[in-house]
């Protein structure tokens, strides 16, 4: 009996001092006491937000606006949208339910404030200018960008950079403050069409409508080029050993260009060597003039004195 009243006496005061740990005050906003359940209820509540966040944001992309005839990109906006708003309700009830009212919100931005001006502008500029991107929509998930000398296809858009996989199939994290600052390249921006320009050079001594006959049936015979704008053989400049000629094409979708870029080169090679038609190599003349005797002519010279006099002798 005396053992169990013993472990029954320890069991009561693992409870009591846990609870005195748990509600133990660490720090005071205004009138609003924070303790460590305090402080847990809170991180549990706000995780509980983020994962509904996150599933309703998974079900508006899958189930729900896939039923709408809304781009893809429109469709990945109005989603990131509804989470960040789950989120901001989230942290809104998660304070207003350990007892922060918004005026002691208030306190804790002001502190924030100040982090933001020591260290934090980075983040904040980041931050914002995804809010601009999402709204503004300069870039939309799926579309074939440029920024920073960076090619690829915008996967994520997210709360402080934005994804890309370049076309050697690298993820590559790029600051969302990238697209706001900084020159960006949207091929697939309103319209996915794209205009593929291929140079190629001939030799001046080919026939220059022969030239045009053979870039024409390229563009022609290749399935990817549209008939609507019409293909246009172009001679764009007088070259040191060649005519440059340019031949451009358009296509349905941009992401495709470097596919169709080797299949016309390939096209040119064989088509070229059909109607023999060369593709000249750089060629240089090289003129060598003196104005003064070398040295090698003024040894040769005393030789052949020196063998003048050991012939007379």
């Amino acid at each position: 009996m005396e053992d169990g009243n013993f472990f029954e006496q320890s069991y009561t005061e693992i409870i009591s001092s846990a609870h005195d740990l748990l509600t133990t005050t660490l720090f005071q906003l205004q009138e609003t006491q924070v303790s460590l359940l305090t402080l847990i209820i809170f991180f549990l509540f706000l995780v509980a937000f983020i994962v509904a966040s996150r599933v309703i944001k998974g079900i508006l992309l899958r189930r729900v606006l896939t039923r709408f005839e809304i781009e893809s990109g429109l469709q990945y906006t109005l989603a990131r949208i509804s989470q960040y708003i789950v989120v901001t309700v989230g942290v809104l009830i998660s304070f207003q339910f350990i007892g922060i009212n918004l005026s002691s919100l208030a306190v804790i931005f002001g502190f924030l404030s100040v982090g933001i001006g020591f260290g934090l502008q980075n983040i904040t500029s980041n931050f914002i200018s995804g809010l601009i991107v999402l709204f503004e929509r300069p870039i939309s998930v799926g579309d074939r960008v440029k920024v920073a000398g960076i090619e690829g296809d915008v996967l994520e858009i997210n709360i402080r950079a934005t994804k890309i996989r370049t076309l050697n199939k690298v993820s590559i994290i790029v600051p969302n403050s990238e697209f706001v600052s900084s020159n960006v390249i949207n091929y697939s921006h309103g319209d996915p069409e794209f205009r593929l320009d291929v140079s190629v050079g001939v030799s001046y001594g080919s026939d220059l409508d022969t030239v045009v006959k053979a870039l024409k049936e390229v563009a022609e015979e290749n399935k990817t080029a549209l008939k609507n704008p019409e293909p246009q053989i172009h001679l764009v400049s007088f070259g040191d050993s060649s005519w440059d000629m340019e031949l451009r094409v358009w296509i349905p979708d941009v992401k495709r260009y470097p596919f169709v870029r080797n299949d016309i080169n390939q096209a040119i090679v064989h088509k070229f060597r059909e109607y023999d038609i060369e593709i000249p190599f750089p060629q240089r003349d090289l003129h060598m003039r003196s104005s003064v005797d070398l040295p090698v002519k003024s040894s040769s010279k005393k030789e052949s004195k020196a063998r003048d006099q050991s012939e007379e002798r």
